[in-house]
């Protein structure tokens, strides 16, 4: 059931957030949106998710470094969230990148939003 599944966007193009929300929220996921690395950090502090979208190139913290803070968290609960990585420079990336920073998964952008929400529901599944 997704109607109790939390996840957080990071993404610091509001059009991005705008579109992911809308095509989550339609699928009865609860959704809140970050524009950096360092704001996800500070969700995590006080709230739980069930996952985290997160793009890559962010201002002030990204993807990756706050990809592998999370991952050094105490809580292991919070250190173990899948986190699918979106990215406009996955030339610039191997699988093995993101697997060495803990991302789960990637999607590439432009976002095919078939399967952001396919790639959603296999991690929260």
């Amino acid at each position: 059931m997704t109607e109790n599944k939390k996840v957080l966007v990071a993404e610091d193009s509001s059009v991005i957030i705008n579109l992911t929300k809308n095509v989550l929220l339609f699928e009865k996921y609860r959704i809140t949106a970050v524009k950096n690395g360092k704001q996800v950090l500070e969700k995590l502090l006080n709230e739980d998710f069930d996952l985290i979208l997160m793009d890559i190139n962010m201002p002030v913290m990204d993807g990756i470094e706050c990809t592998k803070t999370i991952r050094a968290l105490e809580d292991k609960n919070k250190a173990n969230i899948p986190i699918v990585a979106i990215t406009g420079n996955y030339k610039n990336y191997t699988l093995d990148d993101f697997k060495k920073a803990g991302l789960n998964d990637y999607i590439q952008k432009p976002l095919d939003y078939d399967l952001l929400l396919a790639t959603v529901r296999k991690h929260l599944s």
